[in-house]
């Protein structure tokens, strides 16, 4: 393979550049995962890629090369699907609430993969609030298998599932820049069973490109814009909604629009110890759960086969959360 030859191709600007197609791509992200790329023409495809926008074929090609080097978890035995959601991001201005939902997600007997980084850059990552309520990370699959078969919930290091992506994700430290593999992350899931994603994006476009994705490889995952690139709704203001399976998508909630009727009750800092405590206490019904983790809850219900009917969903969420402000 030319990496000269492909950079060519790739690094003429947005409208001079050609796209690959699957194979093409299939081939050079599987090097890429497999440290293959010389380091100054893989800082380069990189960079190129981030300028020209992957295409639908691209980004298929890097998942399939993605599919097949990602280390596989035992399937849980929970009579339900399980759910997988990818933390890259962290808090910089407000709470982080992925481990709130993957704890409701817990209570209903869904069992919850949570995969990321376990670096802050100055942000309070799920690592560090599940690590404040208990869950540690998982070192190996093993140890991964052993937690969700006992606590129906892991948290595990991108490495431990994919080497080589984890290498493509530290890349961003020496470009200064996100790259493909920050997509691809949030597309693997290590199950052989079908599984739902729960998939965050932070522009309106990008979400357009995800669902395309979503559609073509009939693959299950409900989209969302994410909350500073986390996967949970944003409880000011929740986003649209949508669910992808089968080949097809429909919207479940709509985002809402307007002036913000009800300002939900949020943890007072984005600390880990404080947002540990916040979560603990909505747990515990101390705490109000925002209405828009009710509504993604649902959702989550819907997805995993828990219930086969929506409107059944939000009615067991809804009388299943409000149980906890009585208890």
């Amino acid at each position: 393979m030319s990496y000269s030859a492909i950079l060519k191709e790739i690094a003429r600007g947005v409208h001079g550049a050609r796209n690959l197609n699957v194979d093409e791509a299939a081939r050079l992200y599987g090097a890429m995962l497999d440290g293959g790329v010389p380091e100054m023409e893989l800082g380069a495809i990189l960079i190129a890629l981030r300028m020209k926008g992957e295409s639908e074929d691209e980004l298929l090609g890097f998942y399939q090369a993605l599919e097949s080097r990602v280390y596989t978890l035992d399937t849980p035995a929970a009579g339900v699907r399980p759910i997988v959601i990818p933390t890259y991001n962290g808090a910089r201005h407000q709470a982080n609430l992925v481990p709130l939902l993957a704890l409701l997600l817990v209570k209903f007997g869904i069992p919850v993969l949570i995969h990321g980084t376990l670096e802050s850059q100055g942000r309070t990552t799920t690592a560090y609030i599940l690590r404040e309520l208990g869950i540690l990370p998982s070192g190996s699959l093993a140890q991964a298998n052993t937690a969700l078969a006992n606590d129906n919930i892991a948290f595990v290091p991108t490495a431990v599932l994919s080497p080589g992506l984890a290498n493509l994700l530290a890349l961003r430290n020496r470009l200064g820049v996100r790259n493909s593999a920050h997509s691809l992350a949030k597309m693997m899931s290590p199950f052989s069973v079908d599984s739902l994603r729960l998939v965050s994006v932070s522009h309106p476009d990008y979400l357009i490109k995800m669902q395309a994705f979503f559609e073509t490889t009939g693959l299950r995952a409900l989209l969302l814009r994410g909350t500073e690139g986390e996967a949970f709704a944003n409880p000011k203001r929740r986003p649209d909604l949508l669910y992808c399976d089968d080949g097809q998508s429909k919207l479940l909630f709509e985002a809402e629009a307007g002036p913000l009727k009800i300002v939900p009750h949020l943890p007072n800092a984005i600390d880990a110890v404080t947002t540990a405590a916040w979560i603990q206490d909505a747990m515990a019904g101390r705490q109000p759960i925002p209405l828009a983790i009710i509504n993604q809850l649902a959702c989550c219900l819907y997805g995993t086969g828990y219930t086969s009917d929506m409107n059944q969903a939000k009615a067991i969420v809804a009388m299943e959360t409000n149980s906890l402000t009585m208890a």
